[in-house]
């Protein structure tokens, strides 16, 4: 009987997190098209072929919904994992070269805009009309300057910012030059590849704040 009751509960958690996705996703349709706030719950409901009341007890209410669907676009899954605890960031805190750390985030930055762009333009143009879009696109423009400043730190560290800047200048840059906007012009816009996006980041954001020798001819 214990056996039966553990495979019960593993299948209600497996069935819970598939309900769970799958208002995520109708969510995330509908919020970019027709927009959030032209976006009743009950059109979300529909959209993941759930009850309205299942769309409140999964996630209490519309705000919540918009809340953790754009944490889950940005990390790309549903994990209690801080962004600065991922493998990447400590890939990147294991590079000494600055260069080769802006590299190994431009990887990480086309892969997460590459998710999110859709989702990020939608929330920065309900924002301009909703207040709680609003609210969840100042927390989410503050994570990001935070994570900004936490990765101007780490390039501060290797003794290679131009002498101009500082770690709060160097985190202004970086947070220009990672907006999702550059990467909906460029790449979904222009066409770019990945490869040329990637470098165009490196190449922008190194000649902008580090003190590098020019190369060799």
């Amino acid at each position: 009987m214990a056996v039966k009751r553990r495979y019960d509960s593993a299948r209600r958690r497996e069935q819970a997190g598939q309900t769970r996705q799958a208002i995520l996703d109708a969510a995330g349709r509908l919020f970019v098209d027709p927009g959030y706030a032209a976006t009743p719950l009950t059109a979300v409901a529909a959209e993941a072929g759930v009850a309205i009341q299942t769309v409140y007890a999964v996630f209490g209410s519309k705000r919540n919904l918009l809340s953790q669907l754009v944490d889950v676009t940005i990390a790309g899954d549903d994990e209690p994992t801080a962004l600065p605890d991922r493998p990447f960031a400590a890939e990147i805190r294991a590079l000494t070269d600055p260069r080769d750390k802006l590299a190994r985030y431009a990887r990480h930055l086309y892969r997460t805009h590459a998710r999110q762009a859709e989702v990020m333009i939608a929330l920065a143009g309900a924002a301009t009309a909703d207040p709680d879009a609003a609210a969840i696109w100042r927390k989410n423009t503050e994570d990001r300057r935070r994570g900004m400043t936490m990765f101007a730190t780490e390039l501060a560290a290797t003794g290679r910012l131009r002498p101009d800047h500082d770690v709060e200048s160097a985190a202004d840059v970086l947070f220009l030059a990672m907006d999702v906007t550059n990467y909906d012009w460029l790449v979904r816009e222009r066409g770019w590849t990945p490869e040329r996006f990637q470098n165009w980041y490196v190449d922008t954001v190194a000649a902008a704040i580090l003190d590098l020798p020019p190369p060799e001819t």
